[in-house]
């Protein structure tokens, strides 16, 4: 029996959050040696934060399954000089492509005590750049790299550092912990 059935891992910038890549890009398996863990969502190659992986199917359900609704809170770092307004318009919504989306918070912060990313984000001498946290309930495909896109501030850093209970705590981008979760536990963290 396993002693465990969660593990949160900050995958790092320029990692596939899958097992395999037949271009040999880095993947999963260079930061998870278990096995018959999977993810139990998907975090773009560009982004960095929490992943988390597990081998129980009603886990990885409880918090994958749309109608669960699992908050998923990021740091993200625009282009341009974004304001509170900005984001009442974010949590307001904004049209897609794939739909309307809106976020169930959002508000400007100050710079995250983080890990320098490698390499390091772009910078523009004339333009600013600005910090919000952000937090969706949905997972769609780059959501809120869109989302923000979609007012004209473009993404440049996107960290996300908790879902639902779990959060990043001290993990450093490769790092991870291991520990156990019950389904009831991710339901009532919603």
């Amino acid at each position: 029996m396993r002693k465990f059935n969660l593990i949160a891992l900050n995958k790092p910038f320029r990692v596939l959050s899958q097992f395999t890549d037949k271009d040999n890009r880095p993947t999963l398996s260079e930061y998870v040696e278990e096995k018959y863990f999977y993810p139990t969502g998907r975090l773009d190659y560009d982004s960095e934060g929490l992943l988390l992986l597990t081998c129980d199917g009603h886990i990885q359900s409880a918090f994958s399954h749309p109608e669960n609704k699992i908050n998923k809170y990021y740091w993200v770092q625009v282009e341009g000089d974004i304001t509170e307004e900005n984001c009442e318009r974010l949590m307001s919504g904004v049209n897609l492509s794939d739909g309307f989306a809106s976020a169930v918070k959002c508000c400007r912060i100050e710079d995250p005590d983080i890990w320098q990313r490698n390499p390091s984000v772009r910078t523009r001498k004339n333009i600013p750049t600005s910090w919000i946290e952000i937090i969706i309930s949905e997972g769609r495909n780059r959501q809120v790299r869109r989302m923000t896109a979609n007012l004209g501030f473009p993404t440049l850093r996107l960290i996300r550092y908790r879902i639902g209970p779990i959060s990043l705590l001290t993990l450093q981008p490769g790092e991870s912990r291991r520990g156990i979760i019950t389904k009831k536990e991710v339901r009532n963290a919603s």
